[in-house]
């Protein structure tokens, strides 16, 4: 017969070692997940547009390498911005629902645009700036930058069906879900959504090493 060589109090100390150390385990992994985007099994919010309701994609995928252009004619990727979350917007001045969104784009973009967000809206118009240019300056877009695409490659390569569609792209270059048609992207549920994939934000330190 095996003697239990614990007394009752170094048994207690034992047990609440364990559990103390499972606790934070899991805190840690707990943070890690949520420093990814969401929690682990949670659903982004429910946000809806014109044709349906945000799909997410579950696990998120590889966003397909895609190549356009910026106002000054230089070649970017969605690799420019990796390290950013990124709301891909797909438009044209010829789509009257783009048309329609492009304003609650442009106050997301004045509202959120930072290190660690930016709406990358890539018309697919024939004629290229020359079109693009003098739209955005009439319609007041101001927070937006110009990103063009004339041959439509970037679209196909996402499979897009028609416009407007937007993609919420992570900072690590992962599809994490789409929305088809017209949506306003300057309501609290699209911010709220946008939120869910940004995340926490890291802390920021002092010169001491200290996080605020």
């Amino acid at each position: 017969m095996i003697r239990n060589i614990f007394s009752g109090s170094t048994r207690r100390r034992v047990l609440l070692s364990a559990i103390f150390a499972v606790a934070v385990a899991g805190s840690a992994a707990a943070a890690l997940v949520i420093a990814e985007g969401g929690l682990s099994g949670a659903q982004p919010p429910a946000f809806r547009g014109g044709l349906g309701a945000f799909k997410p994609e579950s696990p998120a995928r590889a966003a397909p390498e895609i190549a356009f252009t910026d106002a000054a004619g230089r070649p970017l990727s969605l690799a420019d911005f990796r390290g950013k979350t990124v709301l891909l917007n797909f438009w044209a001045t010829w789509c009257a629902p783009c048309v329609k969104e492009m304003p609650s784009l442009d106050r997301l973009q004045q509202r959120l645009g930072s290190d660690r967000f930016v709406v990358v809206a890539i018309s697919i118009d024939r004629e290229g700036l020359d079109v693009v240019r003098p739209f955005l300056a009439q319609t007041q877009i101001q927070s937006l930058a110009t990103y063009v695409d004339p041959k439509g490659a970037s679209m196909r390569a996402f499979g897009v069906r028609g416009l407007p569609t937007t993609f919420v792209i992570d900072r690590t270059g992962r599809e994490a879900g789409h929305i088809e048609g017209q949506a306003a992207w300057d309501t609290p549920q699209a911010e709220a959504l946008i939120r869910y994939y940004l995340g926490p934000a890291a802390p920021q330190m002092d010169r001491a090493g200290l996080a605020h």
